[in-house]
Protein backbone atom coordinates (compact mmCIF):
# COMPACT_ATOMS: atom_id res chain seq x y z
CA UNK A 1 0.00 0.00 0.00
CA UNK A 2 1.37 3.51 -0.52
CA UNK A 3 2.17 6.30 1.69
CA UNK A 4 -0.77 8.26 0.15
CA UNK A 5 -3.38 5.97 1.21
CA UNK A 6 -2.13 5.46 4.39
CA UNK A 7 -1.30 8.96 5.95
CA UNK A 8 -5.22 9.77 5.82
CA UNK A 9 -5.97 6.68 8.30
CA UNK A 10 -3.02 7.71 10.03
CA UNK A 11 -3.86 11.43 10.74
CA UNK A 12 -6.85 10.62 11.60
CA UNK A 13 -6.21 7.91 14.06
CA UNK A 14 -3.70 10.94 15.50
CA UNK A 15 -6.34 13.27 15.82
CA UNK A 16 -8.90 10.53 17.85
CA UNK A 17 -5.70 10.07 20.20
CA UNK A 18 -5.00 13.54 20.67
CA UNK A 19 -8.62 14.70 21.53
CA UNK A 20 -9.26 11.64 23.48
CA UNK A 21 -5.94 12.28 25.85
CA UNK A 22 -7.02 15.90 25.85
CA UNK A 23 -9.89 14.65 27.76
CA UNK A 24 -8.14 12.41 29.88
CA UNK A 25 -5.77 15.53 30.80
CA UNK A 26 -8.44 18.01 31.44
CA UNK A 27 -10.98 15.80 33.29
CA UNK A 28 -11.74 17.28 36.51
CA UNK A 29 -9.47 15.84 38.94
CA UNK A 30 -11.54 16.84 42.16
CA UNK A 31 -15.10 18.35 43.06
CA UNK A 32 -17.60 15.44 42.21
CA UNK A 33 -19.22 13.72 44.38
CA UNK A 34 -19.54 9.61 43.17
CA UNK A 35 -23.23 8.45 42.68
CA UNK A 36 -24.87 5.92 44.65
CA UNK A 37 -26.13 3.56 42.69
CA UNK A 38 -30.04 4.11 42.33
CA UNK A 39 -32.37 2.41 40.02
CA UNK A 40 -34.78 3.86 37.41
CA UNK A 41 -37.56 2.48 38.87
CA UNK A 42 -37.38 3.66 42.23
CA UNK A 43 -38.16 7.19 41.41
CA UNK A 44 -40.12 6.69 38.31
CA UNK A 45 -42.91 4.36 37.35
CA UNK A 46 -43.29 2.08 34.66
CA UNK A 47 -45.26 4.25 32.30
CA UNK A 48 -42.61 7.23 32.94
CA UNK A 49 -39.94 5.27 31.35
CA UNK A 50 -41.42 3.75 28.79
CA UNK A 51 -43.20 7.42 27.43
CA UNK A 52 -39.95 8.77 27.16
CA UNK A 53 -38.42 5.93 25.49
CA UNK A 54 -41.35 6.02 23.23
CA UNK A 55 -40.31 9.63 22.56
CA UNK A 56 -36.43 9.15 22.30
CA UNK A 57 -35.90 6.35 20.14
CA UNK A 58 -37.47 7.66 16.86
CA UNK A 59 -35.80 11.14 18.00
CA UNK A 60 -32.75 9.12 17.79
CA UNK A 61 -32.99 7.65 15.14
CA UNK A 62 -34.65 10.70 12.90
CA UNK A 63 -31.34 12.21 14.69
CA UNK A 64 -28.62 9.42 13.04
CA UNK A 65 -30.62 9.54 9.53
CA UNK A 66 -30.13 13.59 8.88
CA UNK A 67 -26.35 12.17 9.94
CA UNK A 68 -26.32 9.99 7.52
CA UNK A 69 -28.24 11.96 4.37
CA UNK A 70 -25.92 14.84 4.83
CA UNK A 71 -22.66 12.81 5.25
CA UNK A 72 -24.83 10.75 1.71
CA UNK A 73 -25.51 14.21 0.07
CA UNK A 74 -21.68 15.25 0.60
CA UNK A 75 -20.79 11.73 -0.95
CA UNK A 76 -22.52 12.37 -3.92
CA UNK A 77 -21.58 15.76 -4.56
CA UNK A 78 -17.95 14.53 -3.83
CA UNK A 79 -17.99 11.59 -6.51
CA UNK A 80 -20.17 13.21 -8.89
CA UNK A 81 -19.73 17.00 -8.78
CA UNK A 82 -21.57 19.32 -10.61
CA UNK A 83 -19.80 21.16 -13.77
CA UNK A 84 -20.30 24.26 -12.36
CA UNK A 85 -17.67 23.57 -9.39
CA UNK A 86 -15.19 23.04 -12.22
CA UNK A 87 -14.80 27.01 -12.96
CA UNK A 88 -12.94 28.69 -13.91
CA UNK A 89 -13.91 31.41 -11.88
CA UNK A 90 -13.08 35.59 -11.88
CA UNK A 91 -13.08 35.70 -8.75
CA UNK A 92 -12.21 32.49 -7.03
CA UNK A 93 -13.33 33.73 -3.30
CA UNK A 94 -16.38 34.62 -4.06
CA UNK A 95 -17.17 32.03 -5.76
CA UNK A 96 -16.18 29.51 -3.14
CA UNK A 97 -18.18 31.79 -0.58
CA UNK A 98 -21.14 31.29 -2.89
CA UNK A 99 -20.74 27.63 -3.13
CA UNK A 100 -20.03 27.15 0.36
CA UNK A 101 -23.48 29.03 1.42
CA UNK A 102 -24.97 26.57 -1.25
CA UNK A 103 -23.48 23.59 0.30
CA UNK A 104 -25.22 24.72 3.56
CA UNK A 105 -28.37 25.26 2.58
CA UNK A 106 -28.63 21.99 0.10
CA UNK A 107 -27.89 19.75 3.30
CA UNK A 108 -30.29 21.97 5.35
CA UNK A 109 -33.00 20.96 2.62
CA UNK A 110 -32.26 17.68 2.18
CA UNK A 111 -32.44 17.08 6.16
CA UNK A 112 -35.85 19.18 6.45
CA UNK A 113 -38.32 16.34 5.92
CA UNK A 114 -36.79 14.62 8.93
CA UNK A 115 -36.68 17.76 11.27
CA UNK A 116 -40.09 18.33 10.86
CA UNK A 117 -41.35 15.07 11.44
CA UNK A 118 -39.00 15.24 14.47
CA UNK A 119 -40.75 18.76 15.55
CA UNK A 120 -44.02 17.23 14.61
CA UNK A 121 -43.49 14.05 17.06
CA UNK A 122 -42.23 16.79 19.98
CA UNK A 123 -45.90 18.76 19.49
CA UNK A 124 -47.63 15.58 19.46
CA UNK A 125 -45.99 14.64 22.70
CA UNK A 126 -46.51 18.33 24.23
CA UNK A 127 -43.35 19.69 24.23
CA UNK A 128 -43.72 22.44 21.54
CA UNK A 129 -45.88 25.40 21.57
CA UNK A 130 -44.71 27.33 18.83
CA UNK A 131 -46.56 27.96 15.06
CA UNK A 132 -44.97 26.18 12.09
CA UNK A 133 -44.99 29.90 10.81
CA UNK A 134 -42.77 30.78 13.77
CA UNK A 135 -40.50 27.50 13.33
CA UNK A 136 -40.70 28.70 9.47
CA UNK A 137 -38.94 32.02 10.66
CA UNK A 138 -36.48 30.68 12.90
CA UNK A 139 -35.49 27.89 9.89
CA UNK A 140 -34.85 30.77 7.66
CA UNK A 141 -33.25 32.65 9.76
CA UNK A 142 -30.82 29.64 10.94
CA UNK A 143 -30.24 28.81 7.42
CA UNK A 144 -29.10 32.35 6.93
CA UNK A 145 -26.54 32.50 9.83
CA UNK A 146 -25.76 28.51 8.28
CA UNK A 147 -24.81 29.79 4.90
CA UNK A 148 -22.85 33.26 5.36
CA UNK A 149 -20.57 31.17 8.19
CA UNK A 150 -20.13 27.95 5.95
CA UNK A 151 -19.85 30.94 3.08
CA UNK A 152 -16.83 32.45 5.04
CA UNK A 153 -15.61 29.24 5.77
CA UNK A 154 -15.05 28.19 2.13
CA UNK A 155 -13.75 31.26 1.14
CA UNK A 156 -11.14 31.19 4.16
CA UNK A 157 -10.54 27.52 3.12
CA UNK A 158 -9.66 28.16 -0.46
CA UNK A 159 -7.45 31.17 0.22
CA UNK A 160 -5.35 28.83 2.62
CA UNK A 161 -4.99 26.32 0.68
CA UNK A 162 -3.95 28.35 -2.68
CA UNK A 163 -1.35 30.43 -0.21
CA UNK A 164 -0.22 26.97 1.21
CA UNK A 165 -1.57 23.77 -0.23
CA UNK A 166 0.22 21.08 1.99
CA UNK A 167 0.40 23.29 5.21
CA UNK A 168 -2.82 25.00 5.06
CA UNK A 169 -4.00 23.35 8.23
CA UNK A 170 -1.88 25.19 10.90
CA UNK A 171 -3.37 28.53 9.92
CA UNK A 172 -6.57 26.53 9.71
CA UNK A 173 -6.71 25.23 12.73
CA UNK A 174 -5.49 28.79 14.29
CA UNK A 175 -9.31 29.77 12.13
CA UNK A 176 -11.25 27.14 13.94
CA UNK A 177 -10.05 28.15 17.46
CA UNK A 178 -10.29 31.94 16.23
CA UNK A 179 -14.22 30.50 15.33
CA UNK A 180 -14.89 29.18 18.49
CA UNK A 181 -13.49 32.42 20.47
CA UNK A 182 -15.99 34.76 18.44
CA UNK A 183 -18.98 32.76 18.79
CA UNK A 184 -19.12 32.47 22.49
CA UNK A 185 -18.20 35.97 22.95
CA UNK A 186 -20.37 37.41 20.41
CA UNK A 187 -22.76 34.96 20.07
CA UNK A 188 -25.11 35.90 23.19
CA UNK A 189 -25.18 39.25 21.71
CA UNK A 190 -25.09 38.93 18.52
CA UNK A 191 -26.99 35.51 17.28
CA UNK A 192 -29.04 34.58 20.47
CA UNK A 193 -31.13 37.65 20.49
CA UNK A 194 -32.36 36.57 16.77
CA UNK A 195 -34.13 33.74 18.22
CA UNK A 196 -35.54 34.89 21.67
CA UNK A 197 -36.10 38.27 24.13
CA UNK A 198 -33.54 38.54 26.65
CA UNK A 199 -34.42 40.99 29.52
CA UNK A 200 -32.20 41.12 32.72
CA UNK A 201 -33.96 38.88 35.86
CA UNK A 202 -35.81 41.65 37.69
CA UNK A 203 -35.63 42.49 41.21
CA UNK A 204 -37.43 39.76 43.43
CA UNK A 205 -37.14 36.51 45.11
CA UNK A 206 -35.47 34.83 42.20
CA UNK A 207 -33.04 37.84 41.48
CA UNK A 208 -31.96 38.36 45.22
CA UNK A 209 -31.62 34.18 45.43
CA UNK A 210 -28.60 34.63 42.33
CA UNK A 211 -26.98 37.56 43.33
CA UNK A 212 -26.71 36.32 47.29
CA UNK A 213 -25.47 32.37 45.62
CA UNK A 214 -22.63 34.28 43.44
CA UNK A 215 -21.50 35.71 46.58
CA UNK A 216 -21.69 32.31 48.92
CA UNK A 217 -19.56 30.91 45.88
CA UNK A 218 -17.31 33.70 45.23
CA UNK A 219 -18.08 33.99 41.29
CA UNK A 220 -18.82 37.36 39.14
CA UNK A 221 -21.58 36.13 37.34
CA UNK A 222 -22.30 39.19 34.91
CA UNK A 223 -25.85 39.31 34.35
CA UNK A 224 -28.59 36.41 35.03
CA UNK A 225 -31.02 36.88 31.76
CA UNK A 226 -34.64 34.98 31.59
CA UNK A 227 -35.61 34.30 28.25
CA UNK A 228 -38.82 33.74 26.92
CA UNK A 229 -38.73 30.13 25.55
CA UNK A 230 -42.15 29.42 26.61
CA UNK A 231 -43.37 30.87 23.00
CA UNK A 232 -41.49 27.91 21.60
CA UNK A 233 -41.22 25.38 23.97
CA UNK A 234 -42.77 23.20 27.38
CA UNK A 235 -39.05 22.09 28.51
CA UNK A 236 -37.26 23.57 31.01
CA UNK A 237 -33.87 24.37 31.05
CA UNK A 238 -31.02 27.19 31.87
CA UNK A 239 -27.10 27.41 31.19
CA UNK A 240 -24.43 29.67 31.06
CA UNK A 241 -22.65 31.55 28.08
CA UNK A 242 -20.68 34.52 26.77
CA UNK A 243 -16.68 35.15 27.64
CA UNK A 244 -15.84 38.29 29.37
CA UNK A 245 -17.95 41.28 29.24
CA UNK A 246 -20.37 38.92 28.00
CA UNK A 247 -20.62 36.29 30.42
CA UNK A 248 -24.25 35.78 31.78
CA UNK A 249 -26.45 33.35 33.14
CA UNK A 250 -29.64 32.33 31.89
CA UNK A 251 -32.83 30.89 32.87
CA UNK A 252 -35.90 29.64 30.56
CA UNK A 253 -39.56 31.32 31.98
CA UNK A 254 -40.59 27.72 31.92
CA UNK A 255 -38.12 26.90 34.66
CA UNK A 256 -38.66 30.08 36.40
CA UNK A 257 -42.33 29.65 36.69
CA UNK A 258 -43.04 25.56 37.02
CA UNK A 259 -40.06 25.10 39.51
CA UNK A 260 -39.84 25.74 43.19
CA UNK A 261 -37.49 28.20 45.23
CA UNK A 262 -35.39 25.26 46.15
CA UNK A 263 -34.84 23.86 43.06
CA UNK A 264 -34.42 26.93 40.97
CA UNK A 265 -31.72 28.03 43.52
CA UNK A 266 -30.11 24.34 43.13
CA UNK A 267 -30.12 24.87 39.18
CA UNK A 268 -28.94 28.85 39.59
CA UNK A 269 -25.77 26.75 41.72
CA UNK A 270 -25.41 24.69 39.13
CA UNK A 271 -24.70 27.32 36.75
CA UNK A 272 -22.25 29.04 38.74
CA UNK A 273 -20.80 26.03 39.22
CA UNK A 274 -19.20 26.24 35.48
CA UNK A 275 -18.30 29.86 35.95
CA UNK A 276 -16.57 28.65 39.29
CA UNK A 277 -14.71 26.44 37.45
CA UNK A 278 -13.91 28.88 34.33
CA UNK A 279 -15.85 25.96 31.93
CA UNK A 280 -15.83 27.70 29.04
CA UNK A 281 -12.40 28.97 29.25
CA UNK A 282 -11.32 25.19 29.80
CA UNK A 283 -13.48 24.02 26.40
CA UNK A 284 -11.78 26.59 24.31
CA UNK A 285 -8.67 25.06 25.36
CA UNK A 286 -9.65 21.45 25.14
CA UNK A 287 -10.76 23.11 21.07
CA UNK A 288 -7.32 24.50 20.83
CA UNK A 289 -5.63 21.38 21.87
CA UNK A 290 -7.55 18.83 19.54
CA UNK A 291 -7.92 21.39 16.49
CA UNK A 292 -4.47 21.53 14.53
CA UNK A 293 -4.33 17.32 14.48
CA UNK A 294 -7.67 17.72 13.76
CA UNK A 295 -7.60 20.52 10.81
CA UNK A 296 -4.38 17.76 9.01
CA UNK A 297 -6.63 15.29 9.32
CA UNK A 298 -9.31 17.36 7.58
CA UNK A 299 -6.37 18.11 4.92
CA UNK A 300 -5.19 14.46 4.35
CA UNK A 301 -9.04 13.18 4.08
CA UNK A 302 -9.89 16.08 2.04
CA UNK A 303 -7.27 15.34 -0.29
CA UNK A 304 -8.32 11.47 -0.63
CA UNK A 305 -11.58 12.08 -1.56
CA UNK A 306 -11.50 14.88 -3.73
CA UNK A 307 -11.35 14.81 -7.37
CA UNK A 308 -8.29 14.60 -9.46
CA UNK A 309 -6.74 18.09 -9.59
CA UNK A 310 -9.36 20.08 -7.41
CA UNK A 311 -7.78 21.13 -4.69
CA UNK A 312 -7.48 25.04 -4.26
CA UNK A 313 -10.06 25.30 -6.72
CA UNK A 314 -14.01 25.33 -5.48
CA UNK A 315 -14.66 21.70 -6.44
CA UNK A 316 -13.24 20.58 -3.95
CA UNK A 317 -15.65 22.02 -1.37
CA UNK A 318 -18.06 19.49 -1.25
CA UNK A 319 -14.79 17.26 -0.01
CA UNK A 320 -13.67 19.66 2.64
CA UNK A 321 -17.18 19.93 4.14
CA UNK A 322 -17.19 16.02 4.22
CA UNK A 323 -14.02 15.75 5.80
CA UNK A 324 -15.13 18.38 8.75
CA UNK A 325 -18.29 16.70 9.48
CA UNK A 326 -16.43 13.62 9.72
CA UNK A 327 -14.01 14.57 12.04
CA UNK A 328 -16.05 17.19 13.95
CA UNK A 329 -18.76 13.96 14.47
CA UNK A 330 -16.06 11.72 15.74
CA UNK A 331 -13.90 14.41 17.87
CA UNK A 332 -17.61 16.05 19.62
CA UNK A 333 -18.18 12.30 20.28
CA UNK A 334 -14.82 12.17 22.59
CA UNK A 335 -14.90 16.12 23.76
CA UNK A 336 -18.67 14.79 25.27
CA UNK A 337 -16.87 12.53 27.65
CA UNK A 338 -15.25 15.71 28.97
CA UNK A 339 -18.50 17.47 28.68
CA UNK A 340 -20.79 15.06 31.19
CA UNK A 341 -17.87 14.96 33.97
CA UNK A 342 -17.84 18.87 34.34
CA UNK A 343 -21.85 18.58 34.64
CA UNK A 344 -20.92 15.89 36.82
CA UNK A 345 -19.08 18.66 38.82
CA UNK A 346 -21.38 21.43 38.17
CA UNK A 347 -24.01 19.00 40.27
CA UNK A 348 -21.55 18.52 42.93
CA UNK A 349 -21.16 22.14 43.09
CA UNK A 350 -24.44 23.08 43.82
CA UNK A 351 -25.35 20.30 46.54
CA UNK A 352 -22.01 21.78 47.67
CA UNK A 353 -23.39 25.30 47.50
CA UNK A 354 -26.93 25.02 48.66
CA UNK A 355 -26.91 21.83 50.77
CA UNK A 356 -30.04 20.48 49.49
CA UNK A 357 -30.34 17.38 48.54
CA UNK A 358 -33.72 16.64 48.19
CA UNK A 359 -34.81 19.35 46.25
CA UNK A 360 -32.34 18.19 43.94
CA UNK A 361 -33.63 15.00 43.46
CA UNK A 362 -36.89 16.18 42.90
CA UNK A 363 -35.70 18.70 40.64
CA UNK A 364 -33.96 15.94 38.73
CA UNK A 365 -36.97 13.93 38.87
CA UNK A 366 -39.79 16.64 37.25
CA UNK A 367 -37.26 18.00 34.75
CA UNK A 368 -36.83 14.82 32.99
CA UNK A 369 -40.53 13.80 33.28
CA UNK A 370 -41.36 17.73 31.43
CA UNK A 371 -38.58 17.42 29.07
CA UNK A 372 -39.23 14.08 28.32
CA UNK A 373 -35.52 13.07 28.75
CA UNK A 374 -34.58 9.10 29.22
CA UNK A 375 -33.77 8.62 32.91
CA UNK A 376 -31.40 5.52 32.24
CA UNK A 377 -30.35 5.40 28.78
CA UNK A 378 -27.84 2.50 27.64
CA UNK A 379 -24.45 2.94 28.52
CA UNK A 380 -23.23 3.11 24.98
CA UNK A 381 -26.03 5.61 23.89
CA UNK A 382 -24.94 7.95 26.62
CA UNK A 383 -20.91 7.58 25.53
CA UNK A 384 -21.82 8.35 21.79
CA UNK A 385 -24.16 10.93 21.95
CA UNK A 386 -24.50 12.84 25.45
CA UNK A 387 -23.69 15.70 27.02
CA UNK A 388 -24.91 15.45 30.39
CA UNK A 389 -24.87 12.64 32.94
CA UNK A 390 -28.28 10.37 32.88
CA UNK A 391 -30.78 11.55 35.51
CA UNK A 392 -30.70 8.61 37.41
CA UNK A 393 -27.13 9.23 37.59
CA UNK A 394 -27.34 12.42 38.66
CA UNK A 395 -29.84 11.31 41.35
CA UNK A 396 -27.35 9.28 42.73
CA UNK A 397 -25.24 12.19 43.23
CA UNK A 398 -27.72 13.43 44.87
CA UNK A 399 -28.37 10.62 47.19
CA UNK A 400 -24.43 10.25 48.05
CA UNK A 401 -24.25 13.79 49.36
CA UNK A 402 -27.25 13.09 51.62
CA UNK A 403 -26.13 10.00 52.80
CA UNK A 404 -23.20 11.42 53.22
CA UNK A 405 -23.92 14.90 54.49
Amino acid sequence: MDRGRLRWPVAIAAAVVVAELAVAVLRPREGIIEPAPVRAESYFSASEIDRARDYNGPQRALYGAALAIQIGVLVLLVRHPPRRLSGPFRRPLLAAAAIGAALSVTISLAVLPLNVAGRQRARDYGLITQSWGGYARDTAVSWGIGGVIAGAGAAAGIALIRRSPRRWWIPGSAVVVAFGVVTIYAGPVVLDPLFNTFKPLPAGQVRSDVLDLARKAGVEVGEVYAIDASRRTTAANAYVTGLGHTKRVVLYDTLIENFSRDELRLVVAHELGHVHYDDVPWGLLYLTIVAPLGMFAVARLTERVAPQGAIGGAAMLPALALSMTVMATAITTISNQHSRAIEARADSFALQTTDEPKPFISFERRIALRNLSDPDPPDWLTFLMATHPPTIERIGIGVAYERDR
